[in-house]
């Protein structure tokens, strides 16, 4: 929003300036959200991960299979296995559900969509299926994690009000 005030009162140039004093890549388009090139993201440099991670970050509702990601690549199974194992630390398939929960976890404490609503925009094909693979990564239930963010943005907005009443007594 800030290089969006800065773009209308000085003009494009200055913007892309900005960026390039920032380190970033470009102007994003209104909606759209803000991320850090994959490259700076994620550590990585190795340009056929950085592919096959897009592609699965472009299929998260509806999931690729993996092996119609390596042909592309020009790499083995087990070439990308030892890849992704060697970069990230885990399996491609174990990257690709983590990729998947965390979308799901960020939908559930943001949007107040229903469980299988983020359950389907997240590539799981049941609740009960999202829900038991969601409790087995972060402990607690969709639904628990989604009271407890509740539960912390309630006590914030009450620490904000007594403070707030604090300086005006």
């Amino acid at each position: 929003m800030f290089l969006h005030i800065i773009e209308e009162d000085l003009g494009r140039d200055v913007a892309t300036r900005i960026c390039e004093a920032a380190l970033c890549e470009r102007l994003r388009e209104t909606g759209e959200r803000q991320r850090l090139p994959l490259q700076a993201r994620l550590g990585i440099d190795n340009p056929l991960l950085i592919r096959v991670i897009e592609k699965m970050e472009a299929n998260l509702a509806e999931p690729l299979k993996l092996a119609d990601m390596w042909p592309s690549t020009g790499l083995s199974r087990r070439q990308i296995e030892r890849l992704f194992r060697r970069e990230m630390g885990r399996t491609p398939a174990r990257y690709y559900l983590d990729l998947r929960l965390e979308r799901a976890h960020l939908l559930l404490i943001t949007w107040s969509l229903q469980v299988i609503e983020i359950a389907v925009a997240c590539g799981f094909s049941t609740a009960s299926h999202f829900s038991r693979t969601y409790r087995e990564r972060y402990g607690l239930t969709p639904q628990r994690s989604r009271l407890n963010e509740m539960e912390r943005l309630r006590a914030g907005n009450d620490r904000k009000v007594v403070m707030a009443e604090l300086r005006v007594a």
